[in-house]
């Protein structure tokens, strides 16, 4: 039996219970080329609240009445496919489901010997390899620049401040609350972090960043931007990976316009701002698995899971990720570790 969430209707505003379906379905026999699954991780990431939108991005929006989006680790449970076995260990698109059919092409093995399956959804997987891409292609390091990073707790930030770590820059994160901002500069080894919610953030930030903002990255927008904005140094850089804080549209209509002000300073202080997309760089996948993977063997790689139990509970723990609620990589389980 195959238990999935499908999208009943499109959210306006914060994704709610009723936008969506628990399913449950007999798993027919696989055809030719396929393979069934048992999903044992999922991944929620920030991205899948765009998918649950009609309008235009960068990739389709999911349709009515099919099962959301989501990367995931299974484990092949029956197999009519020439590529994978019963018993192999796989990752793929394969959705917010716990028993998916699914084509050969829509998934490829895992190969992480020794290390825990779920770090291919998160340090090891998409979020570790677009912080690499971002960093090699639009960031830029180099020794002794000032490198912000926003959401630095999340599955994307984290890396990317280490990262600037071992590219020896200064690293200033920005975290929700104290705990997360402990987390940031004792354990994961940033050069400070800041809590976006105490009265005297503004004035922290630039006591911080005394020399100014070289490389700033951009995961959720709103407040932090704003503090981070006037403190950007001549040929700064702006990976723009996330915009958290407007996917459920509930920002200030009502703001004053800033465009024509930040395309005078694009022009006058040279910034580059660049949104990216990790799937638009196939051919750095080897090679950032590769320096992620080394990087994580020697220690210079630090983690944390934010691990939720239950399908029933994966709309829940959505809502939570785009309030920041999460402490870590967000991680759905749904089956136990095969031995």
């Amino acid at each position: 039996m195959n238990r999935k969430i499908i999208l009943k209707s499109r959210p306006q505003g914060e994704p709610l219970d009723e936008n969506f379906e628990i399913r449950e379905e007999v798993v027919e026999k696989i055809e030719p080329g396929f393979v069934m699954l048992k999903t044992i991780y999922l991944s929620l990431d920030p991205y899948m609240r765009g998918r649950m939108n009609a309008g235009r991005s960068y990739s389709k929006p999911v349709e009515l009445g099919d099962v959301m989006e989501g990367e995931a680790v299974s484990q092949v449970v029956e197999s009519d496919s020439e590529k994978f076995s019963k018993g192999d260990i796989v990752i793929g698109r394969t959705g917010w489901q716990t028993m998916p059919v699914v084509y050969q092409d829509k998934i490829e093995k895992v190969e992480l010997k020794g290390i825990p399956l779920s770090l291919a959804l998160g340090t090891l997987g998409m979020p570790g390899r677009t912080a690499y891409i971002g960093m090699t292609n639009i960031a830029a390091p180099k020794e002794g620049e000032t490198l912000v990073v926003s959401a630095a707790s999340g599955a994307v930030g984290s890396v990317v401040g280490q990262i600037g770590k071992i590219f020896k820059c200064r690293v200033i994160g920005v975290a929700g609350n104290e705990e997360k901002k402990q987390y940031v500069k004792d354990y994961l080894g940033f050069d400070e972090c800041l809590n976006y919610n105490t009265p005297n953030f503004v004035e922290d930030l630039k006591l911080a960043c005394k020399n100014g903002v070289d490389i700033y990255w951009e995961n959720v927008g709103g407040k932090t931007f704003d503090a981070v904005y006037p403190l950007f140094n001549d040929f700064a850089r702006i990976p723009v990976c996330g915009m958290i804080s407007m996917y459920n549209n509930e920002f200030d209509k009502e703001a004053e316009d800033r465009l024509p002000m930040l395309f005078r300073n694009t022009l006058t202080w040279r910034l580059r701002i660049q949104g990216f997309i990790v799937s638009e760089f196939p051919e750095q996948k080897q090679e950032a698995m590769n320096k992620l993977t080394s990087w994580f063997k020697n220690g210079k790689l630090k983690y944390k899971e934010d691990v939720v139990e239950g399908l029933e509970n994966v709309v829940e723990a959505f809502r939570g990720l785009l309030k920041g609620k999460n402490f870590g990589k967000l991680i759905i389980k749904l089956a136990d570790e095969p031995n």
